[in-house]
């Protein structure tokens, strides 16, 4: 979705001339505009002149049929005698780039550059020569460019524990000016920081769980915002999010069990089972990433070599980038669950083969949740999950998450 533009002045004139003659502005020559010929429109006539009398000389920059222009500067126009009576900026998009006047109105500059790749049409009038022109010029395409890729879906309902993540998918050195061209707003209002992880990867939270209900929405400014040398942005749109219901489910390994609790109300216990004693199971709060009513889980990909292979993993809910999940499991004995922890790292559940069994906990589990949902996890032997380890950015303090803002 592109940013409104306002357009500030009335139907062009009856009649244009045009005369051009070539000035220089920087490193991309002007055009000067000359008119002679009196608008139709009252408001803009101007007074005979006595013979012998110089018209006043539009200058605008860029000038006129300049192919790649900058877009990293404003759109110009100066009248050198007289005063502008009004200037519109038009892209081939349909919208009008804004701008103002200066307090003679002898300057008129756009509030904001120009968008690259994109063809302007410039219509300028001054008062005291009636000099009108219309002229036009095409702003260059970047060679290297970036896009966001976020986190929620947009229009997706999530838990309270959903950041808003954005990939980058260029490694961003100015995070001060792309964080500035990013906001997300909530309603009901609340405080939301940027918090940096990586060169490509910027996560956004409030200070404490989403309010359910909550409605959150993205602003991606990032076209032509210059995230590394040479590389810009090629966003411009919003997108909404929406926080469903409250659920927090709090896993204790010392007693193996997970409590679910749905608006602060436990709703259901369940006996679960997770990492044995060389595979201990990350301690701290996690939230749901992924979800797959099956999916196949190989201990390679985790750095475990041949020890397991299964590819009917029922209900399986990520909680870590690194692969810890929560899960229904039917090929260990129902006794286990409850009394033993016996998992590579993983929480599971009692569950059956095919996903199909309505009765079993992880069934139940996974019917109940969401993506965004926390789970807390206690008791485990293991140090606190790290913060980019999935979407697991709770697991810092405010003052913490603060500091990674550049802002």
């Amino acid at each position: 979705m592109g940013v409104p533009h306002i357009s500030n002045g009335p139907e062009q004139p009856e009649t244009w001339s045009r005369r051009g003659v070539l000035a220089v502005l920087g490193v991309v020559p002007a055009t000067v505009l000359t008119g002679c010929t009196a608008s139709a429109n009252a408001s803009n006539a101007s007074t005979p002149k006595a013979p012998g009398a110089t018209a006043p000389t539009l200058t605008v920059t860029p000038a006129d049929d300049t192919e790649n222009a900058a877009f990293t500067s404003p759109v110009q126009v100066t009248a050198s005698t007289g005063t502008l009576s009004r200037v519109k900026v038009t892209g081939d998009d349909g919208s009008t780039l804004p701008g103002t006047f200066n307090d003679a109105r002898t300057k008129w500059a756009s509030t904001r550059n120009p968008y690259s790749g994109t063809t302007y049409t410039v219509t300028a009038e001054a008062k005291g020569g009636a000099a009108a022109e219309t002229m036009t010029f095409t702003t260059r395409t970047p060679a290297d460019t970036f896009v966001g890729y976020f986190t929620p879906e947009a229009g997706s309902t999530s838990g309270v524990g959903m950041p808003v993540s954005v990939n980058f998918t260029h490694a961003v050195t100015d995070r001060a000016a792309v964080e500035k061209a990013i906001t997300v707003t909530a309603d009901p209002q609340v405080e939301v920081v940027g918090h940096w992880f990586s060169d490509t990867r910027l996560d956004f939270r409030p200070e404490e769980y989403w309010a359910a209900g909550t409605e959150i929405t993205l602003g991606l400014r990032l076209k032509d915002v210059e995230g590394a040398d040479g590389v810009y942005g090629t966003q411009s749109k919003d997108v909404t999010f929406h926080i469903g219901r409250e659920q927090i489910s709090t896993v204790d390994l010392a007693r193996k069990t997970m409590t679910v609790r749905r608006d602060g109300q436990a709703i259901a216990t369940y006996p679960v089972s997770g990492g044995d004693a060389e595979h201990t199971t990350w301690s701290g709060i996690m939230v749901l990433s992924e979800r797959f009513e099956e999916t196949r889980m190989e201990s390679s990909t985790v750095g475990l070599g041949d020890e397991y292979d299964i590819d009917d993993v029922p209900h399986a809910q990520r909680l870590t980038t690194s692969g810890t999940f929560i899960h229904g499991n039917y090929w260990a004995s129902a006794s286990i669950f409850g009394s033993s922890n016996t998992s590579h790292g993983c929480i599971g559940l009692r569950d059956t083969k095919g996903a199909d069994d309505t009765s079993t906990p992880g069934y139940a589990f996974y019917e109940s949740s969401m993506l965004g949902d926390v789970v807390v996890v206690e008791n485990s032997g293991e140090d606190t999950v790290g913060p980019a380890n999935g979407l697991n950015g709770w697991n810092l303090s405010w003052t913490d998450w603060q500091a990674g803002s550049a802002l």
